[in-house]
Formats: C-alpha cells, sequence, structure tokens
C-alpha cells in the first residue's frame, strides 16, 4: 500500500518520517521543499509537512476597498478561503494520484484539526475515494509515535470546524472594528487602529489597571512594632494592624514606647505539609517562564521548537493531571542521564513515587514534561533554559511534601495586645528542586504561655496605601485564562500583537496613549468589544461545536448579530469618536511645545522622512529634523542650549536623551564621537534608517567617511585617536563585561 502521511510542518515531518522509518528514510525535493519516502511492513510511505495553515480565509476582492465597503455590509459576507502555499498544494495534489490512504500527522488540538482538514479537502478534490486516518499522539518521541500509527482514529471533523468558525468570527471582528476606528480617525495605510474580539478586552485589563493606578489616592496610615528578643529577634506588630488616626497611633505609641519586656497571652504551633505544585499546562508554563525574562510568545515558540525535536511533550494542553499509562519511575529512570542527574536520583530514593495533581483534566493532551534527558552540551541559551524550567517542574510533581510549622503568637505590652505569625520551613522537599519558587519565611521562636520575653525597641511608622499592580506578562496570560479570552493556544499571540500594534509597551505592560485612546472610546460607545462577557460566551459556544452540541454556522450567525450591534452603536457616535481618536492620537505624536509660538510640536512624515513640525502650521512654520529611525517620546524637559524639547529615542536595546533640534549643539556634543580624518569634519554617532548604528562625518555628503559600530553596548569618546590611521578611538562599555576599546576602521593595520 502506498501511504501520504501529512504534517504540520517540515521539521515535525522530518521527525516522524525518522522515527516511522528507524532513520533510513530518503529526502526527496519538490522545487525546494523536503519530503521524505521510505518503506515499512511492506508499505511505501511518503511524509510530507505543510507550513501550518496552506489556505487562509479572506474577503473577496470586491470588499477589500476600505472606502467602499460598509461595515455593516462586511459583516454579512462570506468569506473565501484562498491557497497561499501554491507549491506545498502542488505536491500534495502530485503525491495524492499514486496513494491509496491519507494519514493526518498534525499536532492534535483544533488547529491542528483544521490544518489537517484544509489539506484532505484539497486532496479529495483530485481524489475523491482516497482514504483518510488520523494519527494523535502528544510527543514525538519513538513510543508515541509507534502507538499512534498502529491505532489511528478517524479525523474530526466537529473539532475541526470549530477551529475554522474562530476564524470567520476573528475575521469579521477584526476587519469591521479596525476599519471602522481607522476610517473614523483618519489612521489608514500602515499607521491604522486595529481592534479585535480578544485583543479588544485584553487590552483593556491593561488600560484600566493603568487608569486605576493614576487615579489612585494614597490613603495615610500607621504601624505600631514591637522587636522582641528571645533566641533572635522577632517582630510583633499592634492587633489593630494599620492604624488609620494619626492622634490614635500617637497616643498608643506613648503608652507603650518605654516598655522592656512583653507576656505571652498565647501561643500556638503546628506542623503544616507543603503541598507540591500541580503539572504544567500551558498557562501555568508561559506564567513561571516569563520568570526567566522570556516574554510569553518567545516561551511558547521555545517550547514548540523542543517538542518538535523531541526532548518534551505538547506544549498546548490544559491538562493538570498526568496519564495512568506514565509509569513516574520508569520515566524518572530515563532521565537520570540529564543535566539534573543528581536530582532526578534523589527523587527516585522514594519508596512511593506519587504524582501531584492540578484541578484541570483532560483527554487530548498530558500536560507538559520532559519526554528524554538533555544536558547543557545538546541545548544551548533559551532552549536549555525552558528546557531546564520543565525538567524542574516534572521534578517538582514526583518530589516529596515540604514541612513547615506556623507559629502563632499573641503578647500584652501594657494592657495592649499584639500578634505575630510565623512560618518556617524545615524539610524543603520539592521546593529543593525549584529555584523559580522562593517561600515566604517570618521566623519566630518557641514560646510559652505566660513567658516574659524582652522588647528592644517600640516603632511608629507612617506609611500609606499602594495602588494595584500592573500584570506582568505571566499573570496577564493567567487574568486571560480565567476570564476565558482566547484560548491556550493564542493567548501569548495576543499578548505580542498588543506590543506590535504599540499598544502597549515595557516589559511589565503599560498602556501607550493609542492604546488607551482605543480601549476608552469603546468603552464610551460600544462597551461590549472591552468587556470579557462576550468573548467568553462565543468561546464556550465554539467548544459546543467541538462538543457536537452546536453548528458552525450557528455560533459565526450569532457572532455577526453581536458585531452588528456593536458597530450600529458606534456609528451612531461616529462624529464624537472621530474627535476622541484624533485629539488622543494627535497627544501621542506630541514631544512638547514650540518655543516659537508655544503650538505643540508634533512628529510627522513629509516625503523625505519624518520631521517634528508645530500644530499651528501654516501659522507657523518652526520645524526640526528628528532621528530617521527609533521610538520618539518626550523626554518632559527643556534643552539647556536652545530651550527647545528635549526627547527620547528608543531603539533596540538601547536610548538616547537629545534636543529634538539634532542641528543644536547639545544633540551634537551628545553624539560627538572625534574628528575626522579626512577632512575638518566631525565624527559623529548616527543611525540608518533601519535603527543601526554607524560612525558618520558630519560633512556628508562631501565627506563619505564611516566607520562601522557593534549593536550593542555604551559607545564613549575619550579624546584618544589611532596612531596609525588616526581614527577617533572608541569605548565599549557592556554591563557585566570588561570595557573594550578598539580602532573602528576596518583596514586599519592594528586590526591585524
Amino acid at each position: 500500500m502506498k501511504i501520504l502521511v501529512i504534517c504540520e510542518k517540515n521539521s515535525a515531518a522530518s521527525r516522524i518520517a525518522y522515527l516511522l522509518s528507524n532513520g533510513s528514510m530518503n529526502r526527496k525535493y519538490y522545487f525546494k521543499l523536503p519530503y521524505f519516502k521510505f518503506k515499512r511492513h511492506g508499505d511505501d510511505y511518503t511524509v510530507m509537512g505543510l507550513r501550518g495553515h496552506i489556505v487562509e480565509y479572506d474577503y473577496p476582492e470586491e470588499y477589500n476597498d476600505w472606502n467602499k465597503v460598509d461595515e455593516e455590509e462586511l459583516i454579512q459576507v462570506d468569506p473565501k478561503k484562498e491557497v497561499t502555499a501554491y507549491r506545498i498544494v502542488s505536491l500534495l495534489e502530485k503525491e495524492v494520484q499514486d496513494v491509496e490512504r491519507v494519514i493526518v500527522a498534525t499536532d492534535y488540538d483544533r488547529e491542528g484539526e483544521l490544518i489537517g482538514l484544509e489539506a484532505v479537502r484539497i486532496l479529495k478534490s483530485k481524489k475523491p475515494e482516497i482514504r483518510i486516518k488520523r494519527a494523535t499522539f502528544s510527543s514525538l518521541s519513538k513510543p508515541d509515535i509507534e502507538e499512534a500509527f498502529s491505532n489511528l482514529k478517524e479525523l474530526d471533523v466537529k473539532l475541526a470546524e470549530s477551529a475554522e468558525s474562530r476564524q470567520i468570527i476573528d475575521l469579521a471582528w477584526g476587519a469591521a472594528l479596525t476599519r471602522f476606528l481607522s476610517k473614523t480617525s483618519g489612521q489608514l495605510g500602515r499607521n491604522f487602529i486595529s481592534a479585535g474580539r480578544v485583543q479588544s478586552p485584553t487590552l483593556a485589563l491593561i488600560v484600566d489597571r493603568d487608569e486605576e493606578i493614576e487615579n489612585f489616592e494614597p490613603e495615610p496610615y500607621w504601624l505600631l512594632d514591637a522587636l522582641l528578643d528571645k533566641e533572635y529577634e522577632f517582630t510583633a506588630r499592634h492587633e489593630e494592624g494599620r492604624i488609620w488616626e494619626a492622634e490614635k497611633a500617637e497616643s498608643l505609641f506613648r503608652k507603650v514606647e518605654n516598655s522592656r519586656s512583653a507576656t505571652i497571652l498565647s501561643f500556638e504551633e503546628k506542623e503544616k505539609k507543603v503541598w507540591p505544585l500541580p503539572p504544567f499546562n500551558t498557562t501555568q508554563f508561559i506564567s513561571d517562564a516569563t520568570k526567566l525574562d522570556l516574554t510569553p510568545a518567545q516561551a511558547m515558540k521555545t517550547a514548540e521548537d523542543l517538542y518538535t525535536a523531541g526532548w518534551i511533550s505538547y506544549p498546548r494542553t490544559e491538562n493538570t493531571v498526568y496519564p495512568r499509562t506514565l509509569s513516574l519511575r520508569k520515566h524518572l529512570e530515563k532521565l537520570k542521564s540529564s543535566e539534573l542527574s543528581d536530582e532526578v536520583k534523589e527523587v527516585l530514593q522514594q519508596d512511593k513515587i506519587r504524582a501531584s495533581r492540578g484541578r484541570k483534566q483532560t483527554t487530548d493532551h498530558p500536560p507538559i514534561y520532559p519526554i528524554k534527558a538533555a544536558t547543557k552540551d545538546k541545548l544551548k541559551g533559551r532552549e536549555w533554559k525552558i528546557y531546564e524550567l520543565i525538567l524542574r517542574r516534572f521534578l517538582v510533581t514526583v518530589a516529596p511534601p515540604g514541612e513547615a510549622i506556623t507559629r502563632d503568637v499573641v503578647l500584652e505590652i501594657e494592657e495592649e495586645n499584639f500578634q505575630c505569625k510565623g512560618y518556617e520551613v524545615v524539610y524543603k522537599g520539592w521546593m529543593k528542586y525549584y529555584p523559580y519558587f522562593k517561600p515566604k519565611e517570618n521566623l519566630v521562636p518557641s514560646l510559652d504561655q505566660g513567658e516574659i520575653v524582652d522588647v528592644k525597641e517600640i516603632t511608629l511608622n507612617e506609611d500609606e496605601t499602594k495602588p494595584p499592580r500592573r500584570y506582568s506578562q505571566g499573570y496577564l496570560i493567567r487574568e486571560m485564562e480565567k476570564l476565558g479570552l482566547g484560548t491556550k493556544s493564542t493567548r501569548h499571540q495576543t499578548v505580542q500583537k498588543l506590543y506590535d500594534r504599540g499598544f502597549v509597551t515595557g516589559k511589565v505592560p503599560r498602556s501607550t496613549l493609542s492604546g488607551k485612546s482605543v480601549i476608552k472610546t469603546l468603552e464610551a460607545h460600544a462597551d461590549t468589544v472591552t468587556k470579557p462577557e462576550m468573548t467568553k460566551t462565543l468561546e464556550e459556544d465554539m467548544q459546543k461545536i467541538a462538543d457536537n452540541e452546536l453548528d458552525k454556522d450557528e455560533v459565526v450567525d450569532e457572532s455577526r448579530e453581536m458585531l452588528e450591534s456593536v458597530i450600529r452603536s458606534l456609528k451612531k457616535d461616529k462624529k464624537e469618536i472621530r474627535n476622541e481618536l484624533r485629539d488622543s492620537l494627535k497627544d501621542q505624536k506630541s514631544v512638547g511645545k514650540c518655543p516659537e509660538c508655544g503650538g505643540t510640536l508634533i512628529v510627522r512624515k513629509g516625503k523625505r522622512g519624518r520631521f517634528v513640525g508645530c500644530s499651528n502650521y501654516p501659522d507657523c512654520e518652526n520645524t526640526y529634523q528628528i532621528s530617521r529611525s527609533g521610538s520618539v517620546k518626550p523626554a518632559n524637559k527643556n534643552c539647556p542650549e536652545c530651550g527647545a524639547p528635549k526627547v527620547k529615542v528608543y531603539h533596540k536595546g538601547d536610548s538616547e536623551e537629545l534636543c529634538v533640534d539634532l542641528n543644536c549643539k547639545y544633540s551634537k556634543d551628545k553624539r560627538f564621537r572625534g574628528k575626522c580624518p579626512d577632512c575638518d569634519g566631525d565624527i559623529m554617532e548616527m543611525r540608518s534608517y533601519r535603527g543601526k548604528r554607524f560612525l558618520g562625518c558630519s560633512n556628508y555628503p562631501e565627506c563619505k567617511r564611516t566607520y562601522p559600530l557593534p549593536q550593542k553596548g555604551m559607545v564613549i569618546y575619550e579624546g584618544d585617536k589611532c596612531e596609525e590611521c588616526e581614527a577617533p578611538i572608541m569605548k565599549i562599555i557592556h554591563k557585566g563585561r570588561k570595557p573594550w576599546e578598539f580602532c573602528p576602521d576596518m583596514d586599519c593595520p592594528t586590526r591585524d
């Protein structure tokens, strides 16, 4: 029999072909597209990879003119699927002519099922009688792949249709909302304003939290603490905790400030187990991976690469309970040759090995865990970081519980009660293997009722209430899961999209002016878009398609009704929305006040690139040249030389603070890096249109002298020049490295 195996991408195809053929497959090429052929159990196999989706939904050509098509009309248009990978489709059509069976071996989830179904539809259009089977697996390991191909299943069309409905719904919401907001505000082309069914409520979480922080009014309170001593020092706090009245706090302090002893009124000590953390599902994995200084998108991309290479199980899962078929002891034995060999051997010393369990249990994929042992020689950089995190989490789930002692104390000082709660880890257990978790200990000694302890000091400290914390990227992913925003496979992509669109900035997401303006406008005129309830309802309905409880068309029609209502609501307030968006977007581009007329200086784009001009043009024609690349933000300071506003220019990995006028002495001094050896010009640090920094002469284009620069580290010029070529000597300072001096001339003899 001739069999065609379809995988999600080429790396997975290569791995599956290798495992099924025991490494004896032949690599072929079709217009540079690799695919694999081999014999197995007497059958001829062809294994090929797709590229994810090889067809994509889009609207017919006549509906792609934003200015001619009304948003309400667009909502009712059925999008068409267009081929986006012609060579892959051509290879599919060529190979299907000779095969009798097709096995879909894409990732086993909604998206993977749809990717497989899209390929099957193309194959059946050429050969309707072809037989289709499905291989389902949770890791690209030899046992899992052998098991999957020995027990083939049927393709789950309903699961694929649930993903297909998401494509149709998200296309409609994104297209209609984006077109309306962009056209209304006049932000077209590359500067369009995007909105979406999941994107907008996620952004609203960040914007609303930022607004909560900005509007927060701190309230003062006082804390009355006693520093006590027995064996070691520990602290007790007055039983009222926060004291809100200054007079009362001062009165209590005066009452006890000179006391030198305290009487123990009650003491309670308990031993408690510290149970291990549950196994990793996707959300918990991403949350912990962000502690490694990785974005959610980086963490998921790395995990997917590790999965494809056979190091870990499938990383897109909601499950937090290992399957019964996983022999924990045998699996730990496999991991003894890993970098954490000593830790694995310690865990194996237990008489019984039991795994912790989380609240969610599903049957499609197990939690994320390591499939085989790895060392730092085999995995480098980000891949090792993620693998180590997953390996350590697996060890945590099968390690013994920790043990802690809690101590609750009530004591009396001058008839005033003070309290303290102690927490001490006496046996680390699983915590020993997980450095990403730090228990919060508060050491309190063992005491007896009626015992007298020394008071070292009484203090009264004033403090104030703090605003809520911003969402970290990891916490934001967890909040999205809790509110039903997106899926395990899409949440990290949504967060990354907010950064790509310029709606949020910073390692800890903080909304930009454009992000705030979009959300505040939607909240004022169509708040359904910013609330999680609508998105959650549609997510639940899409799951019902997979469960065969609802039809795809029913869910799509329901979403269209919701979207129509939103667009009508927005249209009613179109004039207000236009003014709100334009005003806020103008504020975002502002870098300060015009020193000539008091107007607003705004970053604009012209035929020769971007510049800064006055909002009062044409009455005020004041303009400034601005840096060709980088994100320009106001520095909220004025230049000490000319009085014009200063700006901060952010490039990838570094930033610089300059006068808005690059020809001002202040800006020139900041970028000066020595004298040009070819003319009387100055060597300046410059940026290309792509943001790459280099050294160039100020007399360009008459003098074309340039030098390359390293793209990382602080560049310093201390006045020295090269004895061989007279180029200015540069010094690069990297964090954590010794300063490095060099001649920037690549042709200088000193570089030998």
